[in-house]
């Protein structure tokens, strides 16, 4: 898990990410002369060539347990795709309400497109989200609307992983992980009422969502006294959530339901891998390890990711008392579903959006 400063650091940097999304996107519009896309192109290459090598390792180790994967029962390995299934859908339907959209087909296709491309391209966040502005463009959505409701949707669902780890206190309860369906359809609902609460509370009220920023912000100050202080975090939060809410509109309830079903989702799809490989850890490191996982796939330097979060989660849930050749497993088997068979459906998604009248 990352530490005090490290999450500060990230939150600011997230925020002036997904802030200044409309003007990362206006940038690609304007193509750079070639040389310079040229050069950019060349140092993105040499970064994830290099953070590829430094990983290898535990990507070679999470693959190799790619034949084990037969060792599953078919029931959880379908339980895996209805649930990635499930985090597609609700990532399309909160899409659609930034958006504001009536029309479905032009969110699906250019979300699965722009997905794929920011999971095999370096620094793939910002060109998955060009490539989907410039599809919803050729759908007829107007330029400032798409914008600000990729900007508004990305800012939400970033919001909700710094969220999680505070529900991870209350479930550090007595029991195991996912012992039959009935206790994982259970865990989730819990989750998502849980993340629907705080949600609400972020949303529709000042004060909590101060008292993070300031939180964050002195915890941050007092650990890395010699670096530049993060000055006004309560202030940029509030006013990066009333963009949020300002671009949703009265939708925003059924935004933040979807968004935390969202997670919930892909949270569920990881304790069906743990409980396919038989292991029954505690719920609240579970969910420990799955924030952590979720902030590693942000580092921009390998696509979605890569290596970063197979290393990380296998360690965290070895911590978390995995055996470490069912963290592994566990591992590859969470990343296959959400990570590498969705993959395909980004050309899935370009031809069915070049099929549309």
């Amino acid at each position: 898990m990352s530490d005090g400063p490290a999450l500060g650091d990230r939150l600011e940097q997230a925020i002036e990410r997904h802030a200044d999304l409309e003007a990362e996107i206006e940038r690609e519009e304007a193509a750079p002369p070639p040389r310079a896309r040229l050069r950019r192109a060349a140092f993105w290459l040499a970064v994830t060539g290099v953070s590829l090598y430094v990983v290898f390792p535990s990507v070679i180790e999470v693959f190799g347990s790619w034949r084990n994967i037969r060792q599953l029962a078919p029931g959880w390995l379908a339980l895996m795709a209805a649930l990635q299934v499930a985090v597609l859908g609700c990532l399309w339907g909160l899409q659609r309400v930034a958006i504001h959209l009536r029309r479905w087909r032009p969110v699906i296709t250019s979300q699965l497109a722009g997905n794929a491309l920011s999971k095999i391209a370096p620094g793939g966040g910002a060109m998955g989200a060009a490539l989907q502005y410039r599809m919803l463009l050729q759908a007829g959505v107007e330029p400032a609307r798409a914008a600000s409701g990729l900007t508004a949707a990305n800012l939400l669902v970033f919001g909700f992983v710094l969220g999680l780890p505070v529900l991870a206190v209350p479930a550090l309860v007595r029991g195991g992980v996912n012992r039959d369906l009935l206790e994982a359809a259970v865990l989730a609902l819990v989750l998502l009422a849980g993340l629907c609460v705080v949600g609400v509370l972020m949303l529709a009220s000042d004060r909590p969502l101060a008292w993070v920023g300031r939180v964050v912000q002195r915890v941050r100050n007092r650990l890395r006294p010699k670096v530049a202080p993060l000055e006004a975090l309560p202030e940029r939060l509030l006013r990066e959530r009333n963009r949020i809410i300002t671009t949703l509109g009265p939708r925003w309830k059924r935004a933040l339901v979807m968004t935390a079903g969202r997670w919930a989702f892909d949270f569920g799809t990881l304790l069906a891998a743990l409980a396919a490989v038989g292991a029954h850890p505690r719920p609240g490191l579970v969910l420990l390890a799955f924030c952590g996982a979720q902030v590693l796939g942000q580092i921009p330097v390998t696509p979605g990711g890569l290596g970063f979060v197979e290393a990380g989660l296998t360690a965290m849930l070895t911590l978390a008392g995995v055996s470490a050749g069912d963290a592994v497993l566990a591992t590859f088997a969470y990343r296959l579903f959400s990570y590498w068979l969705q993959l395909p459906f980004g050309l899935l998604g370009l031809a069915l959006h070049r099929r549309s009248p």
